[in-house]
């Protein structure tokens, strides 16, 4: 059984992908220093294939406890998001770069042998041709401190020496969404579909931008394809992750919620500048990998309304909710 490290496994996304690598047969250590809680994982700590260490990725200490004995690290623990990033830059520079990079050196040390990176689309920005698809050898042109951290890693880790024994993979992830152990509600599809479901009217700002989406489960999958391809295809390389189908303006999004919910009250306010706005290729993860999603916007709205229509979630607004 191979053995995994996922930093910030507690997380949205980590909780997720920890789970599925434990039903693919690996054993699966956390170190996550659990700002948000551990509900997410808590029942893991019944499965002998899985292992929890609170620490810090800033800690050099902590990593080397943690990575001792694994063969492939995820590295998620991140400030994640805009609205995050920014209300702390300090600390969102000493999470998100030194944090990063010192998870990576002590990687390279221990001897692991493939490292993922769990970056954004993000990092496209604004695209120059609203009419074409960034992929992967687009400029980058972040726009948000959160992009910029991202860009400052991937381009750290694809800059290291190609000898050296952790072997990087930088992973663009498409806006997420969907159901989680640990629900976030300060998601777009997740939070319009939240709002529209309690019977509120939702206001859209900007509804002709575009973004790319995947699902929470294919994000993590995404992480998987990566350690279960051949190493010469992955290392030091770069994936966009989603379908190049599920690109969305935001008037698509509640057009798909509307399918389900015709009742729904809507109201559109006009913003024309937008700082990020684009739609993402996913081709070369498809034909290079075999990488395919199994499911779309759709299914997560309509899992999100049986949620809140019966009554999964006593308070969805509470604020422990979001990342901020």
């Amino acid at each position: 059984m191979k053995k995994v490290l996922v930093t910030g496994g507690a997380g949205y996304i980590g909780s997720v992908l920890v789970k599925l690598l434990l039903d693919d047969g690996y054993k699966v250590r956390v170190i996550d220093n659990l700002s948000f809680g551990g509900e997410a994982i808590v029942e893991l700590l019944n499965n002998d294939n899985f292992e929890f260490i609170k620490g810090d990725i800033r800690n050099r200490n902590d990593l080397v406890t943690a990575m001792q004995g694994i063969e492939y690290v995820a590295h998620l623990a991140s400030i994640v998001g805009d609205p995050a990033c920014a209300i702390n830059p300090e600390l969102t520079k000493d999470i998100n770069l030194n944090g990063a990079k010192l998870t990576y050196e002590v990687a390279n040390e221990m001897g692991i042998k493939k490292f993922v990176f769990a970056s954004t689309c993000s990092n496209y920005g604004k695209m120059e041709d609203s009419s074409a698809y960034v992929d992967e050898t687009s400029e980058l042109r972040p726009v948000s401190l959160y992009a910029e951290t991202k860009v400052e890693f991937e381009q750290y880790l694809l800059s290291q020496d190609k000898t050296n024994i952790a072997k990087p993979t930088c992973l663009r992830f498409s806006t997420v969404y969907g159901l989680s152990p640990r629900i976030r509600f300060d998601l777009t599809v997740n939070e319009f579909t939240k709002e529209l479901a309690l019977g509120r009217e939702l206001v859209v700002f900007g509804e002709q931008f575009w973004r790319p989406y995947c699902h929470v489960v294919d994000l993590s999958r995404g992480v998987l394809a990566i350690f279960d391809a051949d190493a010469h295809k992955v290392a030091f390389n770069v994936f966009n992750v989603g379908d190049t189908n599920e690109n969305y303006q935001k008037q698509m999004i509640v057009d798909e919620i509307l399918k389900q919910l015709p009742d729904a009250k809507i109201k559109y306010v006009k913003k024309n500048e937008d700082p990020r706005d684009y739609r993402v290729s996913f081709e070369k993860i498809k034909k290079e990998l075999g990488f395919k999603i199994t499911k779309t916007v759709s299914d997560g709205i309509g899992d999100f309304i049986q949620v809140i229509q019966d009554g999964f979630i006593d308070n969805p607004d509470d604020s422990k909710y979001k990342n901020i």
